[in-house]
C-alpha cells in the first residue's frame, strides 16, 4: 500500500471553551515539537519550519466556523485591567497629525489616510471578550473600521489571498488569511471603552479581532496590504502560530 503520509483526525469539538482548549493544546504540541527538535532559540524559523504548521492550520480550520460571531459581552462588562504590550524599548508613539495608514499591495486605489480620514469611513462598535496566548483573557469595547471596508475603498484584488499588516513598533507584523481579515469583527480600530486609543494599546489604530489569539492584532499601525502570499510575521518567525484561531 502506498505512503499516503501523515493523517490528522478530527474529533467533534462542539464547546467553544473545548474547542479553544482543544486548539491550544494542538497547537501548543507542534510548537512544543518546534522548540525542542529543531534548536529554537528565538531566531527566525519561518521559512525552513512551515511544514509542522500547515496540519495545525488545517486542523484549526476544521474545527473554527470562520462565520461565527464572537459573543457581544453586555454594556458595562469592560475589564478594570487590560494588559499593555509592545516590542520597543520604550512605548511606541507618533505624531498623530502626521501618521498615516497605507492601505496597498494588490488594490486599484491604494488609500493613504489620516486618522481624521479613517474614522469617517462606516464605524462599527464590538464588545467581546479578548484571550491571549499567555492564558489571561478580558473584555474592552472596540471602535473602529471594518478591514472589509477598507478591501472594498481600496478595491482589493480578490486573488489576493493574505492580508498583512505591518506597524511602527519596530517593525512588528503579522499576516492573515483573507477570510478572517474580512470577518465582519476584524476592525481597524481607534477608540477603546469610549474613549480614543491609548498610546499603550496601540494607538493611533490597531488591528482588533477576537478570532484569533491577541499576538496577531497587530497594534500601532501604518500598513494593510492585500497580497498574494503569506508574509509570516513576527512572532510567528518565533514559533507562533500562523493561524492561531480561537
Amino acid at each position: 500500500m502506498p505512503d499516503r503520509g501523515p493523517r490528522v483526525i478530527v474529533p467533534r469539538v462542539t464547546d467553544v471553551t473545548d474547542r479553544r482548549r482543544f486548539l491550544k493544546l494542538a497547537g501548543a504540541s507542534a510548537a512544543g515539537l518546534l522548540a525542542g527538535g529543531c534548536g529554537w532559540h528565538g531566531e527566525p524559523v519561518w521559512g525552513a519550519l512551515r511544514w509542522w504548521e500547515r496540519p495545525t492550520e488545517l486542523l484549526q480550520r476544521a474545527i473554527a466556523d470562520p462565520h461565527r460571531l464572537a459573543k457581544e459581552q453586555p454594556e458595562g462588562r469592560e475589564s478594570a485591567r487590560f494588559p499593555q504590550y509592545f516590542i520597543s524599548p520604550r512605548l511606541p508613539t507618533v505624531d498623530v497629525m502626521a501618521w498615516r495608514l497605507q492601505v496597498g499591495g494588490s488594490v486599484a486605489s491604494p488609500l493613504s489616510l489620516s486618522l481624521g480620514e479613517l474614522m469617517r469611513l462606516p464605524r462599527t462598535t464590538v464588545r467581546v471578550r479578548h484571550y491571549c496566548i499567555e492564558g489571561w483573557t478580558a473584555v474592552a469595547e472596540w471602535t473602529g473600521v471594518r478591514v472589509s471596508e477598507l478591501a472594498r475603498a481600496a478595491r482589493a484584488d480578490p486573488a489576493a489571498e493574505f492580508v498583512e499588516f505591518r506597524s511602527f513598533d519596530s517593525g512588528y507584523w503579522s499576516s492573515w488569511d483573507r477570510e478572517s481579515a474580512l470577518h465582519p469583527q476584524t476592525l481597524i480600530a481607534y477608540g477603546m471603552n469610549g474613549d480614543a486609543l491609548m498610546p499603550g494599546h496601540g494607538a493611533p489604530a490597531r488591528l482588533y479581532s477576537n478570532l484569533k489569539y491577541g499576538y496577531k492584532s497587530v497594534k500601532y499601525l501604518t500598513q494593510v496590504n492585500f497580497l498574494p502570499r503569506n508574509t509570516g510575521g513576527y512572532y510567528e518567525e518565533r514559533g507562533y502560530e500562523w493561524y492561531a484561531a480561537l
